[in-house]
């Protein structure tokens, strides 16, 4: 899912008009109110200094916007992984607002997390997302493909004081829905809205001579795995909000709410690569809401987890 190569589709018909209903009222206040402080702008690209190290930094630059090409199935450096881009989930190159962008990481790691139970430096979070949603195997810490990557997202983020979070990063909340999420529905919506630049089964388009996609899979054996940040309903749902179909923005969206919930339901509940990840939430009380793999730290089934509603999970855990 990226800028131009990453559209959920081009086609735009009349929003449905569902019901839906926010968490609570803080989270209501956050997602409803314009944003009001001043969003986080990547540097110019033009300002790379031209040195070894900008050298780097523009090669990691070609690493997050072109990933396949070094790194994908017939990549020319190593073949590791399944030939999405790395900004095929962080868009233009990890640097649109709401489109989870690097604006932060370089401000914020390392720093603990709770997926792993551990605190994790930048070359742990890159090599999640290799392992994770481009489906490979990790680069090395000192290798100098990884080297670059961090180099640039350095980089990215020497604008944002060390600590702070920059306005604009990661996704923008939006509202939960009364009900569950549902893939049916979210089936016609993919069909009208999404299919004709991921097709019908959400294979993506792929230039084969150079093994790179032009619009992503969105399930099937090259996509990202169930690991995967975007696998999570929540996650998915904010990303399609934001920023598809092409031309979306978070203060102009082109899909309603409830027609992103639905679409990620019916996304994510599609076959995909499966990939084992046993230390994953080491304290299960620390899952997120809608982490759709037991055990559970509450009684709440499965299914629920995966597809909501989540305000009562939510509330739980809460009161722990």
């Amino acid at each position: 899912m990226l800028n131009r190569t990453t559209c959920i589709c081009t086609v735009i018909i009349a929003s449905l008009s569902w019901s839906c209903k926010p968490a609570n009222k803080e989270e209501s206040t956050a997602s409803s109110k314009k944003v009001s402080e001043e969003l986080w702008k990547a540097p110019d690209t033009a300002l790379i200094p031209l040195t070894s190290e900008g050298k780097l930094i523009r090669y990691g630059r070609d690493l997050i916007a072109h990933t396949a090409k070094y790194l994908g199935p017939k990549g020319k450096v190593k073949a590791i992984s399944n030939g999405m881009n790395c900004q095929n989930c962080h868009l233009n190159a990890g640097t649109k607002e709401f489109g989870n962008n690097y604006g932060s990481v370089a401000s914020l790691y390392p720093k603990f997390r709770a997926r792993s139970g551990s605190e994790e430096s930048i070359e742990k979070r890159v090599n999640d997302c290799i392992e994770r949603s481009l489906n490979g195997n990790a680069l090395e810490d000192q290798s100098v493909e990884m080297r670059a990557i961090v180099a640039y997202i350095k980089w990215l983020g020497s604008n944002v004081e060390k600590g702070e979070k920059a306005a604009g990063s990661g996704l923008k909340d939006i509202e939960f829905l009364d009900r569950s999420s549902d893939s049916s529905k979210g089936h016609l919506l993919y069909d009208v809205k999404c299919k004709l630049c991921h097709s019908k089964n959400g294979e993506g388009l792929l230039v084969t001579g150079i093994g790179e996609y032009i619009y992503p899979p969105l399930w099937g054996e090259n996509s990202f795995n169930q690991g995967a940040g975007l696998y999570r309903l929540s996650m998915m749902a904010k990303y399609i909000h934001a920023n598809m179909p092409l031309g979306a923005r978070y203060d102009s969206t082109l899909i309603t709410v409830e027609e992103a919930w639905d679409i990620s339901a019916y996304i994510t509940s599609r076959q995909r690569p499966f990939k084992n990840f046993p230390q994953d939430w080491p304290k299960i009380e620390t899952k997120p809401f809608d982490h759709p793999f037991g055990p559970f730290a509450d009684s709440f089934p499965e299914d629920q987890h995966k597809f909501g509603p989540f305000q009562q999970i939510i509330a739980a855990s809460k009161t722990k």
